[in-house]
């Protein structure tokens, strides 16, 4: 492994040439072409990386980054995991590799099964596999000893089958990855504004005068982000950015369309950088709210321009008087402790908040992954409502998602939460009961399947034992299960971190045609949809053949398993047509669908396995029509998703300044928040991607930006950090945290990098550090993991 200086531009060449290098590895040059180009194209697919929005008046030439371009690459790539595979590697051998090498062995081709005790998993086939399904989800005495995991990679129609089989079964233990990743802001814009998505547009960005951009980075998450953000600065906005670290997209984006660009003469993007303490920005925000009330204040004494806006704070929300004692009683050394900040770095960030109308706030991880994390949210909204900053052009909340369809997931019912009228609406469209205790989310499956309540695992996609904090203890609960299921594309470690018995159900990737296989309608080509972090729903299709015709799409699979698991229907294989009070049909336009053109959205009889399980698998567009019926927002969902541009679901908030809340007003609340404490010898440790990875994915060994080559065991620390402790640059460590329960939590060898971080602060790389962080150690409010405040030392070791 070699360490050099990290670098202070992104994209350009370097990024030209690692998705040329990808490309040419995994596909060769006809396949990639045809490929990167297809990337978020009308009649193209969506992008399986990360969820940023095409542009609002329709996809360009090319609209794909390096991040989505690795993805492709490694899904359309022509190696293969195969029977062969499986049958030279032991379970250990396995088991003793990387993720990066699990990941370079290519595409699943199959079925494939391990039985009790056996050391190979050996091929099975489909109708078999679900029986191993359908006979150990029998032999539960509730359907609640059962967790049903979702990764955001599934479609609308593969989620909202997955939510209907998994509800028709009896439970709502639907975790998925929103669970570790934005259940925060879900939780904190729920309570305040009355929906859980952001409130901007792609237009919006362009249109500010201020974009902050809070605990994100960009250049290696959402490289299509510097796009929208180049186009904002151009029209004259200021761009803020809050993290403890410098990250090269943020100072110089070298836009690689712009053919002088990729000369080094890009642009500037930042205007300002804060590198406050980890978890500090809520304090921050309360210092911005509580200089504009004072600014307020001095304007009105003066007889200038108000800062506030009085009409909104009046006519659109509560909570005003409680907040702004508080904010006016906060101690200003305690906000300059929490934040790592001094009064004169907060004076000048506000030095551009006051001229600025409209302003965007966009975040990430880095505000969702505190334990008061919900709190946090919740400031950086009564900022922007101070100002009347939601609802109108220019202005909004812009929490961006960082799996291609995690919202679309939670929008057509992946939730083990669901909201009272959702169930409602699945009850009346589709005529049965569902249940309407709360399930289990992510950490809550952990401890379920820990101390023995849940007896099956399930996961449609992801890798959910790498994902998941306190990596041990994570493992060791799967390994409890009585069977572990993964829907999965490609090799890894979750398949071997089984259950008893283990099964990997191959599935057709975002890149792959899904066409029916059989039956009257055997041939036709399907597609699916996606959202994305702006609610825009796209259709996607895929254009390769599938890399092996045992193969199916995680609709199919999942329709399959409902029939295995329900058995026949109790008619004659012809479902009903629902029949209104006045004898009209409940198909919405009178339409029909099915195999033969005669069945209808669900069951009559009040039987799940009266579904029509089997349409579903072959027609999408009978799923399409059932989420037309059970979420507002979808009406001609199939016909309006084929647009060039999609459509956008509506938000109360954002299109007319409704706020569905409790009180009918958006919510200013009142926030008490509790820094952490660190010990003298001790840091604040954030894990973070690698430039060469996605999510737990590890595409290679690499962080071009940070200028790591070779290798991901590296802890950054500032060095006036290393000086205080004694420790030297490059010297090896073990990395170990510190929790109440008093269990050592250990992660081995680790480099230690000077870096210019904030001081107090380190940062290193997941999955490899998820092993710190206590599987307790959770968010108040959304029972997320915090993983970016996970109190560490360092213990020197030999090398």
């Amino acid at each position: 492994m070699h360490v050099g200086e990290p670098k202070d531009h992104a994209v350009g060449m370097g990024a030209t040439w690692s998705i040329a290098k990808q490309g040419m590895r995994h596909m060769g040059v006809a396949r990639s072409a045809n490929s990167l180009l297809r990337i978020n194209q009308p009649f193209g697919f969506q992008c399986p990386s990360c969820a940023w929005p095409e542009p609002e008046d329709g996809a360009g030439p090319i609209e794909f980054c390096e991040s989505g371009a690795k993805a492709v690459a490694n899904e359309a790539t022509r190696m293969r995991a195969s029977r062969e595979f499986f049958a030279r590697h032991t379970l250990d051998d396995l088991r003793g590799r990387t993720g990066h090498w699990l990941e370079q062995q290519g595409r699943l081709t199959e079925p494939m099964y391990l039985a009790p005790g056996a050391e190979h998993y050996v091929p099975i086939g489909w109708d078999e596999a679900f029986g191993v399904v359908a006979r150990e989800l029998h032999a539960l005495d509730s359907p609640d000893e059962a967790t049903f995991y979702t990764s955001g990679r599934a479609s609308n129609e593969a989620a909202f089958a997955y939510q209907l089989f998994v509800r028709a079964l009896g439970t709502n233990n639907l975790p998925d990855c929103s669970n570790m990743c934005h259940e925060s802001t879900s939780k904190a814009l729920g309570d305040t504004i009355g929906i859980g998505k952001g409130s901007v547009s792609m237009d919006d960005l362009v249109a500010a005068d201020l974009i902050i951009v809070a605990g994100q980075n960009p250049g290696t998450n959402h490289p299509r982000m510097l796009i929208s953000l180049e186009e904002a600065k151009e029209a004259g906005a200021k761009i803020m950015v809050l993290n403890p670290l410098p990250e090269a997209g943020m100072q110089r984006f070298d836009n690689p369309q712009r053919p002088l660009e990729l000369l080094g003469r890009g642009t500037h993007l930042q205007d300002l950088l804060l590198q406050l303490r980890l978890g500090g920005d809520g304090a921050l925000f309360q210092a911005f709210s509580r200089l504009l009330l004072e600014a307020d204040d001095a304007a009105r004494a003066t007889g200038g321009e108000p800062v506030l806006d009085h009409d909104f704070i009046a006519e659109h929300t509560d909570g005003f008087d409680a907040m702004q004692e508080h904010l006016r009683g906060l101690d200003w050394d305690a906000l300059e402790r929490e934040t790592g900040l001094t009064r004169a770095e907060i004076d000048e960030a506000m030095g551009l908040i006051l001229p600025a109308k409209r302003i965007v706030v966009c975040w990430a991880m880095g505000l969702t992954q505190h334990r008061q994390s919900v709190a946090i949210i919740q400031e950086l909204v009564n900022f922007l409502l101070l100002r009347g900053n939601i609802g109108r052009e220019g202005a909004g909340l812009c929490p961006v998602r960082g799996h291609s369809n995690v919202q679309g997931n939670r929008t057509v019912g992946i939730w083990e939460q669901p909201p009272e009228a959702f169930l409602d609406r699945l009850e009346e469209a589709l005529g049965f009961a569902p249940p309407r205790e709360h399930g289990l989310d992510v950490v809550d499956s952990v401890r379920g399947l820990a101390d023995g309540r849940l007896k099956v695992f399930f996961a449609l996609g992801g890798n959910f034992a790498s994902a998941v904090s306190d990596t041990d203890v994570t493992e060791a609960a799967l390994r409890r299960a009585r069977l572990t299921v993964q829907v999965s594309t490609k090799l890894n470690r979750s398949h071997l971190v089984t259950g008893r018995e283990a099964l990997i159900l191959p599935t057709l990737g975002r890149t792959d045609r899904d066409v029916v296989p059989d039956g009257p309608r055997r041939g036709e080509e399907q597609f699916v949809t996606t959202e994305d972090s702006m609610s825009v729903v796209h259709a996607s299709r895929g254009h390769l053949e599938p890399p092996s015709s045992e193969l199916r799409g995680e609709t199919r699979i999942v329709c399959g398993l409902a029939r295995a698991v329900f058995g026949p229907p109790t008619h004659d294989g012809v479902a009903r047509r629902h029949e209104s009070p006045d004898g009209r049909s409940s198909m919405p336009d009178g339409q029909a669908s099915g195999v033969d053109g005669d069945c209808d959205l669900g069951t009559s009889t009040g039987l799940v396995q009266d579904l029509p399980w089997e349409a579903m698998a072959d027609d999408h567009g009978l799923i399409r029509r059932q989420i037309e019926a059970v979420v507002p927002g979808f009406d001609d969902y199939s016909a309006r998703a084929q647009r060039r541009s999609g459509f956008q679901l509506p938000h109360p908030p954002r299109d007319e300044r409704r706020f569905e809340t409790a009180t009918g007003k958006a919510r200013l609340t009142v926030n008490r928040l509790e820094p952490i404490e660190v010990p003298d010898g001790h840091l604040l440790l954030q894990t973070l991607r690698s430039h060469d990875q996605y999510n737990t994915t590890v595409y290679g060994l690499n962080d071009r930006y940070r200028g790591v080559k070779a290798g991901r065991r590296v802890v950054l620390v500032h060095p006036d950090d290393l000086g205080r402790l004694g420790l030297q640059d490059g010297a090896v460590v073990d990395l170990v945290s510190v929790w109440h329960d008093g269990a050592e939590r250990r992660a081995e060898r680790f480099k230690l990098v000077g870096y210019p971080t904030a001081r107090g602060c380190a940062a290193a790389y997941y999955p490899e550090t998820n092993p710190l962080v206590p599987l307790d150690s959770v968010a108040e409010g959304s029972n997320t993991p915090t993983s970016k405040s996970v109190v560490i030392r360092f213990e020197p070791v030999a090398v």
